[in-house]
């Protein structure tokens, strides 16, 4: 690409582990606590949310990053908002090699959580978060500041879609499907 210096792309993510390497059960949905993780980008490039999306529930969690999405403003959020599990869903968590997860190595040993990383552009090995982002555009559409929305009314947006029957699993809802588990 044009302006971009000579080999300035290699190695933005220090230490990754490929999704080849991720587990088979995380691949066939039948266990949970495996996550796929990404940014929504709003208005200018200049403000995130960042999302993580339950692979076998489906059970979504958002990110405020009223700051920005540099690597040291996500991996704090992205760590406490890990921490917040019980460690049976804290399994793995894969995303794709957008810079702002540098920092990855923070977030597995914050909350011993596995991280995978896609390949280049592949988004369907993400592909239940982009099906969640898809949902997630009607709350924040493109083009918009999404600085404007608190954690609070991300918590909402979560509940929403959280409360949302799915085909998938016959119409029941990923709250209905992870409620025991988020109890253990």
């Amino acid at each position: 690409e044009p302006g971009r210096k000579a080999g300035q792309r290699k190695n933005r993510i220090p230490g990754m582990v490929n999704i080849s390497e991720r587990p088979a059960e995380a691949a066939d949905r039948a266990v949970p606590g495996h996550w796929e993780g990404d940014l929504i980008i709003g208005k200018n490039n200049a403000t995130a949310i960042g999302t993580l999306v339950e692979r076998t529930t489906g059970y979504v969690l958002l990110l405020h990053l009223p700051d920005g999405y540099k690597p040291e403003q996500v991996a704090p959020v992205l760590a406490a908002k890990i921490q917040t599990l019980p460690q049976l869903l804290r399994r793995s968590l894969t995303w794709d090699q957008g810079a702002e997860m540098r920092d990855w190595k923070q977030v597995n040993i914050a909350t011993d959580i596995e991280i995978f990383f896609c390949d280049p552009h592949k988004p369907w090995q993400r592909g239940t978060n982009e099906n969640t982002n898809g949902l997630l555009r009607q709350y924040f559409p493109k083009g918009t500041d999404l600085s404007v929305h608190s954690q609070a009314d991300l918590d909402w947006v979560a509940a929403e879609l959280n409360d949302r029957p799915r085909k998938r699993h016959g119409y029941a809802k990923p709250d209905e499907l992870i409620g025991p588990l988020l109890q253990a």
